[in-house]
């Protein structure tokens, strides 16, 4: 690992592509000196995209085979190639599809464990590390024992931060959840993808015996660094759109609560953004037009109009949309920053607050 601050992403799709442009541009205030990422695949297709990341800083990495390859499609001649650009790193980002980000700790991360400060994966790569969300459990996060991080998936946000928010105590502690249910109602692919779009709505299957889907799943494992176990359930069903994902919950508390608290804590807390709309395709357009890379940061867009509070104060139930990819985003440029800045890195993480829209 140089002197330098280089974060190095690896992979330039969903995830990738837009977060190599968040740390590219604002580089100088996070602290970091260079950005590099890696591209596996040559393709005509994607030489567009690359070079506007090089045109925004971040230098261009990819494997020694296949460098003769990208230079015949047009691509810039790569800045490093991939073994000098992980031995430079000092926080490596894994954003490849799901399977590979364990594959590549194998054959290359664990390798590189003696110079470099931290490794971060995405949502799908289940115990490749601490599993870590925004505002969900910051306080869980250990220097000395956390090497490898799992940010996890965008929808795994929603959860946590909802259970954060709604069943913790004045010290933001969760310990008012009795039990826990969602209804995942995705959307078909991104925006960016032009496979697998559905012709209907797709229900999903429960999987897991005791969570249903993996999203009940991993916010019981993402609590669970807290020492906390909740009893969580969820359940999925793809919709025929592009726009955002959408989560119904219901939440059964141990002690009463009133529609007003609700409504309180979720416009207080920085993280939440609240809506009076209730359609998707208004808060998708609304990042569009003002959000960072089209992105809205926080962690879940919840719906006013829709939340009721029922049984005597102990149910609290509504709707909810994913910011997409942004809080997953967000999490990892904090994860980022907590390795090379463990002291500040909530303040250089500030530049992004004006995309944390508290109302939509």
């Amino acid at each position: 690992m140089s002197a330098a601050k280089i974060v190095h992403v690896v992979g330039t799709g969903t995830i990738g592509e837009p977060l190599i442009g968040l740390l590219s541009t604002q580089k100088k205030k996070l602290g970091i000196d260079e950005v590099t990422f890696h591209k596996k695949t040559p393709l005509l297709s994607d030489r567009s995209k690359i070079n506007v990341m090089i045109e925004q800083g971040a230098k261009f990495v990819c494997d020694a085979d296949k460098k003769e390859e990208f230079l015949k499609l047009g691509y810039h001649a790569p800045s490093y190639s991939t073994l000098d650009a992980l031995e430079q790193a000092t926080v490596v980002i894994d954003c490849t599809p799901t399977g590979v980000g364990h594959e590549n700790k194998q054959k290359y991360y664990e390798k590189f464990k003696h110079n470099t400060l931290g490794f971060i994966a995405q949502g799908s790569e289940f115990g490749f590390g601490k599993m870590y969300a925004k505002g969900s459990n910051d306080e869980a996060l250990d220097r000395e024992k956390d090497q490898f991080i799992q940010v996890v998936s965008c929808n795994t946000h929603n959860l946590g931060i909802l259970l954060k928010t709604l069943g913790s105590d004045a010290h933001g502690v969760i310990n008012n959840v009795q039990e826990a249910r969602f209804v995942l109602m995705r959307r078909a692919n991104d925006v960016s993808q032009d496979k697998s779009f559905l012709p209907a709505p797709q229900a999903g299957t429960h999987e897991d015996e005791r969570f249903g889907t993996h999203h009940a799943r991993d916010a019981y494992h993402l609590f669970k660094t807290l020492g906390v176990e909740l009893n969580l359930y969820s359940s999925a069903i793809k919709l025929n759109t592009q726009y955002m994902h959408s989560l119904w919950f219901n939440l059964r508390l141990k002690k009463p609560i009133t529609k007003d608290e609700v409504v309180q804590r979720l416009v207080e807390h920085p993280l939440v953004s609240v809506t009076h709309k209730r359609a998707a395709n208004l808060i998708f357009s609304f990042g569009r037009d003002h959000g960072y890379f089209g992105r809205i940061l926080t962690q879940t867009v919840a719906s006013l109009p829709t939340i009721e509070v029922i049984h005597g104060g102990k149910e609290i139930t509504g709707f909810c949309f994913t910011p997409q990819d942004g809080n997953s985003l967000l999490s990892t440029i904090s994860a980022t920053l907590w390795f090379m800045y463990p002291n500040d890195y909530e303040e250089r993480l500030s530049v992004f607050k004006r995309y944390c829209f508290q109302e939509i």
